[in-house]
């Protein structure tokens, strides 16, 4: 199928004069390289430090928990976001042969755009998050997503209603079904209570929290990272090797089949937990069979560069093409691997995960980023590429750079899990102390830092590369086509039911909406609005209000990025951590705060296992009390005063939550808190630690650490 459909006269039909509005092409060109470079920059820095904690600086907002949110956000939305919009603003008019339709709405929505990544840099290293992996962004953001989100889809759709090309082409197909399901994700999982201009608690708990998040976080994955990039693969992968994409019949195979089945793979993050078995099943289930899927997108793209072999060893733009493909195809063999129980109870909570990560984050989208960008630029300056041997020592330095993150997080991740549930024939851990598999591993952690910064170094080339090829180009003034308008009368009657379908693309949008809310609504609803599988326990109390503030501070403080709170219920998890986690712990939990790796040992049942002082001294100085620990020291939290100011409303909120605080203990909470705090500070100052240590953050956190998995033990008591 040729990447641009037919458009042949007719007695009826009138010839139209257009052009196409590049110049917002370009703003986002320039948008996704600048950004681009800014979260490699940041994946480099955080991987120095889990390699050496002073790489953290002892700055409260240049911490691995402040600066690992950041780097995913400008990962995923500010450079891959800008990437996917200037690709599909160049091929979207082209496919349709009709400009954008409003230059307005193109301006507001690439401004709304970067005024939201900037947000996210102004409040992500300052700890002001939701603690929602991938979905940080507080409330007035979300807000701000949504409404540039409407400005995009309705600049989209816009175009498509006032096209000169009958039939959309399959690029469009996957444009379509990712700004439809991006919209429907970030608006379920972003439901929230404000309690302040920037703090705001979810409105699920516990396990259905999870379950939404989690829904979320992959599909963000699947419908931010995967389909918008095989749109792009299927117009820029034809274009520049000048050849009709292999097969258009895989083509529609490979559409509806990932967009039907990725909707359901969520769970499959949850594997072991205290979701539902039911929900779990489905989710491993589906995720095995996304196999078929996407390996029928690798086939397609690489076919279609058959023949021209010897072009991708010679042009830069086709051999990065190729290789994301290859990665494609790698990353999504892994991810299915990855998901079968059996093999998810080894990989999960360690570093094999980042690995599987970004191999499809480097090998697939910035791979595939580089080659569309060493096409398109080129073609919006009007002129040629500045140094092709430069893009090819590029592409050496990305390709080994990824290899040693890969290898190294695969060598890191097998060796935590080893070691995590090795035991004797007496039922004892081999390696009681978690500390015993970080020192292991640290020497993977400088390989990965290592491999990061020759990734980073790389983009640098490409910037340059193409900044020398801009300079050297120039814009010229918009360049006019011809095409006959569209005409609503003529129709192809021997044409196939989806050459039909492609005909009517509002009908198209509906379906491929029905497609990815069948899955969703099987999975999540029953979860929602039934809480039949969490039996209550009485013994679960909500958290004390200085507890409650303690858990902010936790949030704040990215603590969640590199702990988990859940025991699964394998036997060398029970030795080491306590029983098993049930349902029933988690239902005053706004957010959820399972984790989704162990850099540290798991804190499920962490309270009461160390006395105050120890805490106080771990915050101050991790080294003193467990030698070898790569955790950074938090001494700013011995010196900020603890936030009373929103402490009724955040109660209030949590009232409304369904959390069962009453009247009394909503008025009194900030007397309340503060007796408590002198309770846990007096026995501190007895220990030797300044009486004014009372008002400050660590006091508060300390509750909160001493509090995490106290009722369900007093379930286990006879």
């Amino acid at each position: 199928m040729s990447s641009v459909q037919s458009n042949a006269p007719s007695s009826n039909r009138r010839l139209e004069t257009f052009s196409y509005d590049d110049q917002i092409v370009r703003w986002f060109v320039i948008a996704t390289v600048i950004w681009g470079a800014v979260a490699l920059l940041l994946g480099a820095v955080i991987a120095f430090q889990l390699a050496d904690w002073r790489v953290n600086l002892g700055l409260p907002w240049t911490t691995f928990g402040r600066l690992r949110p950041l780097h995913t956000n400008a990962a995923i939305f500010a450079f891959c976001g800008n990437a996917i919009f200037a690709g599909i603003y160049f091929s979207h008019q082209r496919l349709l042969k009709a400009r954008l339709f409003n230059d307005t709405l193109s301006k507001v929505h690439f401004w709304g755009w970067q005024f939201i990544i900037v947000s996210a840099a102004l409040t992500l290293p300052f700890g002001i998050t939701t603690g929602k992996e991938y979905a940080e962004l507080e409330w007035p953001i979300d807000i701000l997503i949504t409404l540039i989100w409407v400005v995009f889809a309705v600049n989209f759709f816009g175009t498509i209603i006032r096209r000169r090309e009958r039939h959309i082409y399959v690029a469009i197909w996957f444009y379509i079904a990712t700004i439809l399901t991006v919209a429907v994700l970030h608006i379920v999982n972003s439901m929230e209570l404000p309690v302040s201009f920037l703090k705001s608690y979810s409105m699920y708990a516990g396990v259905q929290d999870a379950l939404v998040q989690w829904w979320y976080g992959h599909n963000a994955v699947a419908f931010f990272l995967t389909t918008p990039f095989l749109g792009l693969m299927y117009y820029f992968v034809p274009k520049a090797a000048n050849r009709p994409v292999y097969s258009y019949r895989l083509s529609i195979i490979h559409f509806w089949s990932l967009v039907f089945i990725y909707i359901w793979a969520g769970p499959h993050h949850l594997l072991y937990t205290t979701l539902p078995e039911w929900a779990q099943t489905l989710g491993m289930i589906f995720s095995v069979s996304l196999w078929m899927p996407s390996w029928g997108g690798m086939i397609n793209g690489l076919m279609t560069l058959r023949g021209v072999w010897n072009k991708v060893r010679t042009e830069p733009g086709l051999r990065f093409m190729a290789t994301s493909l290859t990665f494609y195809g790698m990353s999504t063999f892994e991810g299915p691997l990855l998901s079968i129980k059996s093999i998810n109870a080894i990989a999960h909570f360690t570093d094999w995960i980042p690995g599987h990560v970004h191999s499809g984050t480097i090998g697939w989208n910035y791979m595939l980023v580089a080659g569309i960008l060493f096409y398109l630029v080129p073609k919006l300056w009007n002129t040629e590429l500045y140094s092709k041997k430069l893009a090819h020592a590029q592409f050496w330095l990305a390709t080994i750079g990824l290899v040693f993150y890969i290898v190294s997080m695969w060598v890191a991740g097998i060796t935590q899990s080893l070691m995590w549930r090795a035991m004797d024939s007496s039922g004892k851990l081999l390696y009681p102390n978690f500390i015993e598999t970080v020192v292991k591993i640290v020497p993977m952690y400088w390989v990965r830092a290592i491999g990061g910064t020759l990734v980073l170094i790389s983009f640098i080339m490409m910037m340059y590369n193409l900044y020398k090829t801009a300079k050297k180009g120039k814009v010229g003034e918009e360049e006019k086509f011809e095409a006959y308008a569209l005409d609503d009368s003529s129709v192809e009657k021997e044409a196939s039911p989806h050459r039909k379908l492609e005909g009517w693309p509002m009908v198209f949008a509906v379906l491929s909406l029905i497609a990815i809310l069948v899955g969703s609504a099987i999975e999540i609803v029953p979860s929602l609005l039934s809480d039949k599988y969490i039996v209550k326990m009485d013994v679960i109390k909500p958290y004390s209000p200085l507890e409650l503030l303690g858990r902010d501070v936790y949030i704040k403080e990215g603590c969640y990025l590199c702990h988990s709170q859940t025991v699964r219920p394998m036997a060398h998890e029970v030795v080491r951590y306590g029983k098993a986690s049930e349902a029933a712990e988690f239902v005053y939990d706004h957010p959820f705060q399972w984790g989704s790796k162990r850099t540290g040992p798991d804190l499920a049942r962490v309270g009461g296992k160390y006395n105050d002082m120890w805490h106080y001294r771990h915050f101050y100085e991790p080294r003193e009390v467990t030698p070898g620990s790569i955790m950074p020291r938090y001494t700013w939290l011995f010196n900020n005063k603890i936030e009373y100011k929103f402490l009724v409303k955040k109660m209030s909120v949590m009232k409304s939550l369904g959390v069962p605080y009453s009247a009394e203990e909503i008025q009194n909470s900030v007397m309340n808190a503060q007796a408590q705090a002198k309770t846990i500070a007096d026995g501190l100052v007895s220990s030797g630690v300044p009486a004014a240590i009372m008002d400050k953050e660590i006091i508060a956190l300390i509750a909160y650490m001493q509090r995490i998995g106290v009722d369900y033990s007093k379930a286990e008591a006879p």
